[in-house]
């Protein structure tokens, strides 16, 4: 009605008016609460600021906080986890305060915004960066076209590095997930007391460093000591006792032997992750089908190869392309035990060497260029085998 006079309602109350005096409401009658915005917006930027400052300050101003490492670390994890919830209570707080149909579709993409954010700073934009100074001289300050590929690709130590990396790339992964399936099948036939310990002894090198594994490898069981005296490596040991003479491993390049013993740690380190996710998978085949082939007369290998592995086919190529992976990245172990000597030099240590030791920028980054369009189609198919699993389920 004219003036602002209002109807009585049904009840015989009279019914709201829709002047100036009445709360603003979204189309789905949830108000907007614009107060509620506001403190979320800047108790994100609060929390953003003082998180940034306090790492920043870890890292510029070490001796403030009495130069302990251990004191920084045990800080830095107090702040990142306590920063990171209190800063997406603020950002849920902010959301909550806009219409409630506004709010329910931006949630999902506000809440995935920092992670994609992280990522877009800390993956794709160096990435970016990278591709570029391919094509920029030593110092990144001038163009060069093509000429640091050319000059990679003219270079011997590229392709003895390449040639290393598809060794390592045809070797680890696939003896690592046999030997791993090996455990995880094997460990399965026991009780479930019984099969702890050996799966927590083979899972235990998981712990130790690439640098750590490699130190203990080289110490104890590479070490090499001249002829007469006691020989402190396993390796050089056992061949002593045989009667032979003691070998500088490392140092032996006929047949890639010194890289097969550098893979030799690698396998060992990653067995046991094989062995937890492939374990996972064979105890998630249903029983009654394995049981089903044992009354049908079929022998335990028949069983493995023709009931078991093809409902864990799929945790085999996922473990199988992580550590493939893993092994296009490989190079603690290489830089630790020969530095590239003696013909081990692979595609990663060949960068660390051309930016660090050479200075030589541009070509290290037409290296990594390299590194990862030899990553891309393994990353590729790891994607669309994910996506035929889930649209097999």
């Amino acid at each position: 009605m004219a003036g602002g006079v209002t109807a009585p309602s049904r009840t015989g109350e009279p019914a709201p008016a829709s002047g100036a005096g009445s709360p603003a409401r979204s189309r789905s009658g949830s108000p907007a609460r614009p107060l509620r915005i506001l403190v979320g917006v800047v108790g994100l930027a609060v929390t953003a600021w003082v998180v940034c400052t306090v790492f920043l300050a870890f890292a510029w101003y070490p001796q403030a906080f009495g130069g302990s490492d251990i004191l920084i670390g045990l800080l830095g994890l107090v702040l990142g986890i306590g920063g990171a919830i209190v800063f997406f209570l603020f950002l849920n707080m902010a959301i909550e305060g806009l219409p409630s149909r506004l709010s329910g579709g931006v949630i999902p993409y506000a809440f995935l915004l920092p992670g994609l954010s992280l990522i877009g700073l800390m993956l794709i934009y160096p990435t970016a960066q990278t591709v570029i100074y391919s094509f920029a001289n030593d110092r990144s300050t001038q163009w060069v076209g093509f000429q640091n590929y050319q000059r990679i690709f003219a270079s011997g130590a590229f392709w003895q590095a390449l040639l290393n990396n598809v060794l390592w790339v045809l070797v680890v992964p696939a003896i690592t997930v046999a030997f791993g399936l090996a455990v995880a099948v094997l460990a399965d036939k026991l009780s479930a007391p019984g099969e702890k310990t050996p799966k927590a002894m083979i899972f235990l090198p998981m712990a130790i460093s690439f640098v750590g594994a490699s130190t203990i490898w080289g110490t104890l069981i590479y070490a090499y000591a001249r002829p007469g005296t006691a020989q402190t490596g396993l390796l050089n040991a056992v061949v002593v006792a045989l009667g032979g003479e003691p070998q500088t491993w490392l140092q032996i390049s006929d047949y890639r032997l010194n890289s097969l013993l550098m893979m030799v740690i690698l396998i060992w380190l990653q067995t046991g992750f094989a062995m937890v996710l492939l374990s996972s998978a064979i105890k998630a085949v249903p029983e009654d089908t394995v049981e089903a082939g044992r009354i049908d007369g079929a022998s335990e290998m028949r069983i493995f190869w023709q009931i078991i592995f093809p409902q864990v086919r799929g945790t085999v190529i996922a473990v199988f392309i992580t550590i493939l992976i893993v092994v296009l990245k490989v190079f603690d172990i290489v830089y630790v035990m020969t530095n590239g000597r003696n013909n081990t030099d692979v595609i990663a240590n060949l960068f660390f060497r051309k930016l660090f030791t050479e200075q030589k920028a541009g070509e290290a980054s037409a290296v990594v260029v390299v590194l990862l369009i030899l990553g891309m189609p393994v990353l590729i198919f790891q994607v669309i085998s994910f996506k035929r699993q889930e649209g097999g389920r």
